[in-house]
């Protein structure tokens, strides 16, 4: 008897699976205190050995179990999702191939095994942000992986600079680097930031929106947008006391507050939830930048689980609605997909830090700790204003999408009845719901001295609250009043534009160069150079031969001609 069991199924299995023994494995290094270290020595030459080292420590094992989860759930989403498509099992070989690099990555404490992982999650991601073959995904594809390049040789001079140590494990160095080791510093700093798109490299992530949504779920969850954190928390010891740690902190600030800014000014569903992403990323950075690793690599765990949970949520509305993604075409889906509306709602409150949900132990202790640190006036005044805009974006969505007025047309079919997707999101809508509660018991079994006034500790209830007021109410006040935003349209298109970052990262900053090199070929490789060069010089010399030619082809008389003159000029030149 032959199982005819489709890939799908299979590597859900075997991920889930993976994903457990990793979990146990990873509470047991965690209970214990230890960690384990394999050396595999792949061929030795003289008295050099090539070795290949794989650490098994707590953060990379419960890192790798949450990976494996979202990486079976995606998998097992994309059976349904992607089953019109003929190449469907190419896309779940790229697939595994990104997740099998993620993990080359992670489990790496050697800086050239972590380039071999970042530069095939570089490679996979182009792959597959251009699956669907169209000029907007080629566009998107060739911005993503130019601007993950920049991270790419920022890997390559630190292990350049890594030589002069004896040895690439930054385990053995992390503690020691002082201030003489900056120039690392700075570059593992890019590296992160190109990875996370961090400004000024924030374009390529709303882009690579391009590829088909089960990629989203993966690529802006767990995987490729939070190697970049998981660099800098590998790293954090190094950058203890530095200067780096401010230009981080003002860097990630900046990044949260610009795309919470621009997710209330967008209309793709896609998009917000990808801006969404970008100011989380700039919330774990600006933590991590305050030495505070383990609340960034907490923060990281739990969203991850309610981030994949809402991109496929937003797959199943996008597949149901026909393609749609602009959200002024969707509205009061809560009638027709109650389920899925459900699993959104539960991401979308996660994603606030609504109390007891996965997002609100993390966030929560993310803000109070950082109000407790000496950060300045600047960076406290974006963690409010990002935390406000967080709301805003996210009631704007659910009133344009799940309680709105009904936009569709009147002959789409909306429904829950596609198993496979929801049962996919089952497990991740557990997770957005009690994974907050068991990580933080898990990770840190002493809790946090929070130590802060009656206003500081309510300031985070009240600014969200607020938020969530200004981001449903405006938007029920827009279809009531008349549009006053023109007045003020070049400061609207600069803050809905993730601050001209797109325009920056593309054309913008190679149009001049551009249009001078057009000129130059114009004027000069077309024009003058053929003029006087190869096109000009043909024809002289062509016209020479003619005349010669037709000197040799005519009568006597010319030759008679040519020699009398050249007699009188040589008797002229000789007397």
């Amino acid at each position: 008897m032959i199982w005819k069991i489709s890939m799908h199924e299979i590597s859900m299995v075997a991920l889930v699976l993976m994903s457990m023994l990793c979990g146990v494995t990873g509470l047991n290094k965690i209970s214990s205190g230890v960690m384990d270290v394999v050396e595999w020595e792949l061929f030795s030459l003289v008295s050099s050995s090539i070795v290949f080292i794989v650490i098994l420590d707590w953060v990379s094992l419960m890192f790798m179990s949450f990976v494996f989860l979202i990486s079976g759930s995606v998998l097992f989403y994309s059976g349904s999702y992607m089953a019109d498509d003929k190449t469907s099992n190419r896309f779940m070989y790229l697939v595994l191939a990104f997740v099998l690099s993620m993990s080359l990555m992670v489990l790496s404490p050697n800086l050239i095994s972590i380039l071999l992982g970042w530069d095939g999650l570089g490679l996979v991601s182009y792959a597959l942000v251009i699956y669907y073959s169209n000029e907007k995904s080629a566009n998107a594809g060739m911005l993503t992986i130019l601007s993950n390049r920049v991270g790419d040789v920022a890997i390559l001079l630190s292990i350049g600079l890594m030589s002069s140590l004896g040895s690439w494990n930054f385990f053995f160095y992390s503690y020691y680097l002082n201030e003489d080791w900056i120039l690392l510093k700075i570059l593992l700093m890019v590296s992160a930031m190109t990875k996370s798109a961090q400004i000024p490299f924030s374009a390529w992530l709303p882009a690579a929106m391009a590829a088909p949504t089960p990629v989203s779920a993966l690529v802006h969850s767990s995987t490729l947008v939070t190697a970049g954190v998981y660099l800098m928390i590998r790293f954090s010891a190094a950058l203890e006391g530095s200067i780096v740690q401010s230009v981080l902190l003002v860097i990630s600030c900046l990044t949260m507050f610009m795309a919470g800014l621009g997710a209330n000014f967008e209309y793709d569903l896609k998009k917000i939830i990808a801006l969404s992403t970008l100011s989380q990323l700039g919330v774990m950075l600006s933590i991590l930048s305050l030495g505070y690793s383990d609340l960034a690599f907490f923060h990281l765990l739990s969203h991850a689980l309610f981030k994949a949970l809402l991109f496929m949520c937003a797959g199943v509305v996008i597949h149901s609605v026909g393609g749609y993604q602009d959200i002024r075409f969707m509205g009061n889906l809560v009638k027709f997909m109650p389920l899925t509306v459900s699993y959104m709602t539960i991401s979308n409150l996660a994603l606030c830090g609504f109390p007891f949900m996965a997002g609100f132990y993390s966030k929560d202790m993310i803000l109070e700790v950082a109000f407790m640190s000496s950060i300045n006036f600047m960076a406290l005044m974006l963690y409010i204003a990002a935390t406000g805009l967080t709301v805003m974006y996210t009631m704007r969505l659910i009133f344009y999408s799940i309680s709105g007025e009904y936009n569709l047309s009147c002959v789409t079919n909306l429904s829950d009845e596609d198993c496979m997707m929801t049962n996919s999101m089952s497990g991740l809508g557990l997770g957005a719901i009690a994974g907050g509660a068991i990580l933080g018991w898990v990770l840190f079994p002493e809790c946090y001295m929070i130590c802060l006034s009656a206003f500081m500790k309510s300031v985070v209830i009240m600014i969200s609250i607020l938020g969530g007021l200004v981001g449903y109410l405006s938007n029920m006040m827009s279809a009531n009043f008349t549009l006053k935003s023109l007045s003020k349209y070049d400061l609207i298109v600069f803050m809905g534009s993730m601050w001209f970052m797109p325009a920056l990262s593309t054309l913008k900053m190679s149009e001049k160069s551009l249009n001078s090199g057009k000129y130059m070929e114009k004027v000069l490789d077309k024009g003058w150079f053929e003029f006087y060069g190869g096109q000009g010089v043909n024809y002289m010399i062509s016209n020479l031969f003619y005349i010669l030619n037709s000197m040799h082809l005519n009568s006597v008389k010319v030759f008679l001609k040519v020699a009398v003159i050249t007699m009188i000029v040589f008797m002229v030149a000789v007397f």
